[in-house]
């Protein structure tokens, strides 16, 4: 916000502590400044009207990064973007596939623009940005077959990108992280090249019960009406949360995953079952580092 600390706290109040965190101060203004305001949450509205307040509030919160060149393409049949940072590295070059989150119902390519740029920039790799089908008038797999079609396509059309097919990735925050993960999954039992995960406080277990549920899912974005809003839209078959695709986290790891980074948010309500999973693919001999972002709240990926 451009305020000093000391300016934040003063405005945000008292320290909230929980859990042996302390909630930056930025962020608690933030989150204070939306009560405040009083404005709806997207998971109290009609969905199409939700995905409004998530385009709305994703343009607030991102603004406008600078980038090399970003350009509109199609992935099959699916809208997508690719992003070329400023200073490129030679063809064929690194590039990695990012799926948006949103619950599965909201976001899109525009709802994560700045990520993608920033992320382009920082990395300096190519990001190609994948549109995929919404619940819950396309309820699962749909959104899965989606990413994994996309991610076949990228491997056979690499060159068309710039892109070595040897050094491709896939990445996600929350149900896009869930995306990519159940396309590294696919990925290693398909024998499709894939070097690198990139998941962002992913959702990787449908039917959760974690204590960080318990203590962060009312007051910091991310809600459980939000949460049980998704499962009911996307995965309205209760039996089918089970699925690898939705629920990875209960299941065996596959041999061959590729290497993983995954980060997770002191304040998320998924932040045990991210956690639990890194802990999974470590034990089953997969390359992860694990980061806790212990100050921050599920979406603050997005507040670039």
């Amino acid at each position: 916000m451009g305020l000093p600390e000391v300016v934040q706290r003063r405005l945000a109040g008292a320290p909230i502590v929980l859990d042996g965190q302390t909630l930056a101060p930025e962020t608690q203004l933030m989150l204070r400044l939306k009560k405040l305001a009083r404005l709806p949450s997207a998971e109290r509205l009609p969905v199409p009207q939700g995905r409004v307040v998530v385009e709305h509030e994703a343009a607030m919160a991102g603004g406008t990064q600078p980038i090399g060149s970003v350009r509109g393409l199609a992935v099959g049949d699916l809208p997508a973007r690719l992003y070329v940072p400023t200073t490129a590295a030679p063809e064929p070059a690194p590039l990695l596939v990012f799926f948006h989150g949103g619950g599965f119902m909201y976001g899109g390519l525009d709802s994560h623009d700045a990520t993608c740029r920033l992320l382009a920039e920082q990395a300096g790799v190519r990001v190609l940005a994948v549109d995929y089908r919404l619940a819950p008038e396309h309820a699962f797999p749909a959104a899965h077959d989606d990413a994994l079609a996309a991610y076949r396509w990228v491997v056979q059309h690499a060159a068309s990108l710039g892109a070595d097919p040897q050094r491709l990735a896939v990445g996600g925050d929350s149900a896009g992280g869930t995306l990519a993960a159940a396309t590294a999954i696919a990925a290693a039992q398909e024998g499709l090249p894939l070097a690198f995960q990139l998941l962002v406080y992913p959702a990787v277990d449908a039917r959760r019960a974690t204590r960080s549920l318990e203590l962060f899912s009312q007051g910091f974005y991310l809600t459980s009406e939000f949460m049980d809003l998704a499962n009911e839209s996307y995965v309205p078959v209760v039996a089918e949360r089970d699925d690898i695709r939705i629920s990875p986290l209960r299941h065996d790891v596959p041999a061959g995953l590729a290497p993983a980074y995954l980060c997770t948010a002191g304040f998320d309500p998924l932040r045990d079952e991210g956690e639990a999973y890194a802990q999974a693919l470590v034990a089953a001999g997969v390359e992860v580092q694990l980061h806790r972002f212990p100050d921050q709240i599920h979406g603050f990926f997005n507040i670039v």
